[in-house]
């Protein structure tokens, strides 16, 4: 038996020109076209991003300017004065009692029914994912179909049996009626997102031993976590920025920052100086709110989109 040759290369191989071919099989080419495609991405994100910022920034450095300068010129003209910039208007919103004590009162109301609509809506999620009882399926169907009720069509009837029972221009009305419109969405979104949790990590607590209310808090909750803190920042940005229902059932005597800032406009026409930083002031809190979240937000969406 003889040992096989190597095969020697064709004449010329190993001169071959460059065509450009790299690693990975991408040519240079489609590199340099991939890097001045994403560049160009880069760009126009950045561009996007300031489109959608003008208004803010404007706010922002409208609030920093007298109201003679604000009548007179563009909030761009700060640029070329830098010296008009003052706070003296966030001193005179700080002495506006009307405006503080509508951030007070807005806080007020969004935060318990940010609390309520999430701790209900999880405990009801939850019931109705991982819980058997008589009608399961058809109160669900109810949940649903308050989805399509709109705010509007509730406004006259909710407010006659407010009236009722004494609850009407309250505090404690407008979070009511928060709550029960938030709870809908609230159970839905979070009913969907707790049954898709693995059957079999649950039966393996309960083998363990673990209770209804312990599989809630140790299990349920901690891996609901994103989609929780999605509702969470969707509930408190539509009622930290609700007019509508602020205008009808909240307290005229401490209104919301949104009726106030309205009230503001109605009462003394051009007082820019006070708009412009209550406006930002409004403004800045929800955004603040959705930054400190935003990683958790990103997670819920994401964990809605894969499955």
């Amino acid at each position: 038996m003889t040992a096989p040759t190597a095969t020697a290369p064709p004449a010329g191989a190993g001169d071959a020109p460059d065509t450009g071919t790299a690693k990975g099989g991408r040519s240079l080419g489609a590199r340099i076209a991939a890097r001045a495609g994403g560049g160009v991405m880069r760009v126009v994100l950045i561009l996007v991003a300031l489109f959608w910022l003008m208004p803010t920034i404007g706010l922002l450095l409208s609030s920093l300017r007298s109201a003679d300068k604000i009548a007179a010129t563009g909030w761009w003209k700060v640029f070329t004065v830098p010296s008009e910039l003052t706070f003296d208007n966030y001193q005179r919103l700080l002495d506006n009692s009307t405006i503080t004590d509508s951030l007070f009162s807005t806080v007020m109301i969004t935060v318990p029914s940010t609390v309520l609509v999430v701790v209900i809506g999880s405990l009801a999620g939850y019931a109705f994912a991982w819980m058997e009882f008589p009608g399961r399926d058809w109160w669900f169907l109810v949940v649903v179909g308050l989805l399509v009720v709109p705010v509007q069509v509730a406004l006259i009837p909710v407010s006659k049996l407010f009236g009722a029972v004494g609850i009407f221009e309250t505090t404690f009305g407008v979070i009511i009626f928060h709550t029960a419109f938030g709870l809908p969405f609230a159970i839905f979104l979070l009913r969907n997102f707790f049954a898709e949790i693995p059957r079999e990590l649950l039966e393996a607590a309960r083998l363990d031993g673990a209770g209804e209310i312990r599989l809630f808090t140790r299990v349920v909750m901690p891996l609901g976590g994103p989609a929780i803190a999605s509702l969470g920042i969707f509930q408190f940005l539509w009622v930290w920025n609700d007019m509508l229902v602020a205008l009808i059932f909240a307290d005229s005597g401490s209104p919301p920052i949104t009726v106030a800032l309205q009230q503001q406009v109605r009462q003394f026409g051009n007082n820019i100086d006070v708009l412009a930083p209550g406006a930002f002031v409004s403004m800045v809190i929800p955004l603040a709110v959705f930054f400190a979240f935003q990683r958790q937000f990103v997670s819920g969406v994401m964990a809605g989109a894969v499955k």
